[in-house]
Order: C-alpha cells, then sequence, then structure tokens
C-alpha cells in the first residue's frame, strides 16, 4: 500500500499534547468514483465535517471559511472502507488557522490533508482571532504562525475553456457554491482524461466566492505530471486547483 509522500513542514505531525478531534464514518456508494476511489469532493466534504464538528465539540460560535486545501494521498479510500479522520490545529495568523487532519483505513495513513481556515464575523468579513480561540487550539499550535498567501499561478495561455453550469445543490447556507461542490469540476477532468491515473496530491485555492447567478468558465491546462485547473467568471480567477499524478 502507498503511504503519502509528504513533508514535515508542511503536514505537520500530531503533536504531543493540545486538542485533538477523532470522527469515524465509511465510505459510501454516492463518494466513490467508477473504480472505486473515493472522489475528491467527497474528501473535501470529509475534512470539512470534521472541522465542523470540532468546532461545535468545543461549542463555538462564528463561521469559518476555506482559503487553501493541499491533499497528500497514498492508497485513497474506497467504496466501504472505514476512515478515521483526526484533526488538530497546526498553526494560526491574526485571522487564520491551519487545520492539519490525518485520514487511516485499517490503520494505515490513506490522506494527509493541510487546510486554511479564515474566521469570519457575521458580515463574512475576516475577523482577529481572541483568546477563546488560544486557550483551546493554542497548545496543539505550539505558537507556529503561517500565512495566507496563495501560490497558484494564472491560466495558462492556451488553457482550454468550457462552460461549467452551477447547480442550485452547489450553493451553501453562506450563499456561495461551497469549498467541496467546487472539486467536481476537477473530478469531471479527470474523469475524462485520467480516469485510472493515481493521485499524489491535490490542492485548491478560493480566491473568491462563486455565485450562482454567475456565468462560471472551467479552464484547464494538461501537464507533464498533472493537470492544473481554474473556474473564472469574466477571465477572473475565483477557484484554482492543481493535480499530480505518480
Amino acid at each position: 500500500m502507498r503511504a503519502p509522500d509528504v513533508d514535515p513542514e508542511e503536514f505537520r505531525p500530531l503533536p504531543a499534547t493540545g486538542r485533538r478531534f477523532t470522527r469515524e464514518r465509511h465510505v459510501r456508494l454516492g463518494d466513490v468514483t467508477s473504480q472505486g476511489r473515493v472522489r475528491l469532493d467527497a474528501l473535501a466534504g470529509y475534512l470539512q465535517d470534521v472541522a465542523a464538528d470540532d468546532v461545535d465539540d468545543a461549542g463555538l460560535v462564528g463561521a469559518w471559511v476555506l482559503r487553501r486545501l493541499v491533499l497528500a494521498l497514498g492508497e485513497p479510500p474506497r467504496y466501504r472502507d472505514a476512515v478515521t479522520l483526526t484533526t488538530f490545529c497546526s498553526g494560526s495568523g491574526s485571522r487564520f488557522a491551519e487545520r492539519r487532519t490525518t485520514l487511516t483505513v485499517g490503520g494505515r495513513v490513506a490522506v494527509e490533508a493541510v487546510a486554511l481556515w479564515v474566521y469570519v464575523d457575521e458580515a463574512g468579513r475576516p475577523a482577529r482571532l481572541r483568546d477563546w480561540f488560544f486557550d483551546l487550539y493554542g497548545e496543539a499550535a505550539a505558537g507556529r504562525q503561517v500565512r495566507s498567501r496563495l501560490r497558484h499561478p494564472p491560466p495558462t495561455p492556451g488553457a482550454l475553456g468550457r462552460p461549467w453550469p452551477l447547480r442550485v445543490a452547489d450553493i451553501d447556507v453562506l450563499d456561495h457554491v461551497n469549498n467541496a461542490a467546487s472539486w467536481t469540476a476537477v473530478e469531471d477532468e479527470l474523469g475524462r482524461r485520467h480516469p485510472t491515473r493515481h493521485l499524489t496530491r491535490a490542492e485548491m485555492e478560493y480566491r473568491q466566492p462563486v455565485d450562482l447567478e454567475e456565468a462560471i468558465e472551467l479552464r484547464t491546462s494538461v501537464e507533464a505530471d498533472g493537470l492544473a485547473c481554474w473556474l473564472t467568471h469574466d477571465d477572473e480567477v475565483r477557484t484554482s486547483a492543481r493535480v499530480w499524478f505518480a
């Protein structure tokens, strides 16, 4: 079985002390590709759910908006697998925090994830993290500072484009396309171009919200070792993704 190839500076190991939170779930029929691999959008949903469960369990209020998600994939979960997700805070900034999550199947590490979440107030604006946050997550984060800078380049010249119609089902309670739903565009391209390739890494960056009434174009560039995708509106990048193959 393949294990994820990770840099411990990027994917911080589980701390010896501090808050950690664990949940279990099963991979269901609606979560997988025709080959039985868990889809990236379903995987993003698992990560979103365990993060929300952690916050709810701690009794915190307020909302968090995903800014960036990076996945390191070994042997991804498959249909009917029982998955254990363990999550903790691995760093913070003034208005955002980094969350690490490890997914295991039968005791082996299947996926490592690192996500940057921005804390927002009732008006949807980034809000400063206060003592309540550091009292709960500070020990695990151990004072590690993280940055919110995004890294993906703009669409490459000649990137192929096609309309990407949005569905009402893609919209969440924040009235934008949910972060997990954005991965369906990547899975659609993978299914069309590389349905059987083994994925080793996947990244998504959320630059601006995507609204239901917008005309979205999916642009794609095939690279030697993977695939790059951009969701754009009037040539403005809203979301970008990159996937690497073995």
